[in-house]
């Protein structure tokens, strides 16, 4: 059975013209060519189900939507993927729903990954010190975390970006209530965290930036500050 994987490498030219052109690879659904960076690629399982090819490795006919809920949804009740797959596939009505799972999932992946790799802290107070030193990459909240404790972390990474004279603020991500947090990573389970430099850490963030901008369409907003993103 196909598995959807992680985008980490690019697959080799087996695309045509059904989801590609002279410059990259084309939304089946806006016909706007992107890099692999800003699009999901998808196949055909053995089985006729169509699926996330994450990683951009899975073999045959790839066609691609841009990193948006709303268009693989779009996609799916057009039934554009047999069309730009040149098979009768099925597309599942909750494909939508599944990529989101599949994104969630790999983001708590690396996380894990990256507290291994002593890139990955949790707790208020050790957030709020990794941000004023500088050494955050990147900070993350549970969308039920209480406000007084997610200001407080703000105010450091304002105080930052002001006193460093920084482009942007330090992102901040709430992508995940404490409970779903526990489901997924279990006693690994944060209130706030912060993500430290590091290629672990690095990876989080791109992840992050990734299912964030999957959920709200358009470019990730994490640097606009830690608002609650829809579920």
């Amino acid at each position: 059975m196909m598995t959807a994987h992680e985008p980490d490498a690019l697959p080799d030219e087996d695309d045509d013209l059904a989801g590609y052109d002279v410059n990259g690879r084309m939304c089946i659904v806006t016909r706007e060519s992107g890099s692999p960076e800003e699009l999901i690629r998808f196949v055909a399982a053995p089985d006729g189900t169509v699926v996330a090819d994450l990683k951009r490795e899975l073999p045959g006919r790839g066609c691609w939507v841009k990193i948006d809920r709303s268009l693989v949804d779009r996609a799916v009740a057009k039934r554009l993927f047999a069309r730009a797959l040149k098979s009768d596939v099925k597309a599942a009505d909750d494909l939508g729903a599944n990529v989101d799972r599949l994104l969630a999932a790999q983001l708590m992946q690396m996380m894990n990954m990256a507290r291994k790799a002593g890139q990955f802290i949790s707790g208020s107070s050790k957030v709020d010190a990794a941000v004023r030193s500088g050494a955050a990459l990147a900070v993350f909240h549970a969308t039920d975390a209480a406000d007084d404790g997610v200001r407080k972390i703000d105010q450091a990474r304002k105080a930052w970006h002001l006193g460093m004279e920084t482009e942007e603020e330090i992102p901040s991500f709430r992508l995940f209530s404490e409970s779903e947090m526990e489901g997924l990573m279990g006693q690994n389970a944060f209130i706030h965290a912060a993500v430290l430099a590091g290629q672990a850490g690095e990876g989080v963030v791109k992840r992050a930036k990734m299912l964030e901008q999957y959920r709200i369409g358009g470019q990730s907003r994490a640097a606009g500050g830690a608002g609650r993103q829809k579920q």
